[in-house]
């Protein structure tokens, strides 16, 4: 697990102050430009979703799509995206959450999960966590069971993960990478 965890640092590019001044932004295109590392990541999230006995895979838009299809078709599973509000056509569930700077809103489509379904959640950075939780709640709302989260990265200081573990209720959560 060292050498994947080496090789995927050596792919995430810092960038000082993007999106806004004090921000130090994880650009992870350097790491899907590489066949080898993007592979590896792929491999690495499939296992997960193998271990974790998934049925399913949700990425969240919109770099969570990137990661989680590959995922699912390695691992033989369906993929299911969770977009923002408004992006769906059709029935969908929502579900409201808050931000550090305001609210926003995600929809999955009605249909797509149930009640025989244990979904991984993928996405490629844990930050404070609000995303996370409102997906946690919106397949749990659609009837299906939350087989857990697996990121990337986990940006530990900003303590996502000791929001979720209530939403979580005894799922997994695991982060190839924690800085």
């Amino acid at each position: 697990m060292t050498d994947i965890k080496e090789l995927l640092l050596s792919r995430i590019r810092d960038v000082a102050d993007y999106p806004e001044p004090g921000v130090m932004f994880k650009d992870i295109t350097p790491l899907l430009a590489d066949p080898a590392a993007f592979t590896a990541l792929t491999d690495a999230l499939a296992g997960i979703a193998e271990r974790t006995g998934a049925t399913k895979v949700v990425g969240l838009e919109a770099r969570g799509f990137i990661l989680a299809a590959p995922v699912a078709v390695r691992a033989g599973l369906g993929f299911i995206p969770v977009r923002k509000a408004g992006k769906l056509p059709g029935a969908t569930l929502s579900q409201a959450y808050d931000l550090e700077y305001g609210s926003a809103e995600i929809e999955v489509h009605a249909e797509d999960l149930c009640g025989d379904d244990r979904v991984l959640v993928i996405d490629d950075v844990l930050a404070t966590g609000g995303t996370a939780e409102a997906s946690l709640q919106l397949i749990r709302r659609a009837g299906a069971e939350v087989a857990g989260l697996a990121v990337l990265m986990e940006l530990g200081f900003l303590g996502g993960r000791a929001r979720l573990e209530p939403a979580l209720a005894g799922a997994p959560l695991e982060a190839l990478l924690t800085v």
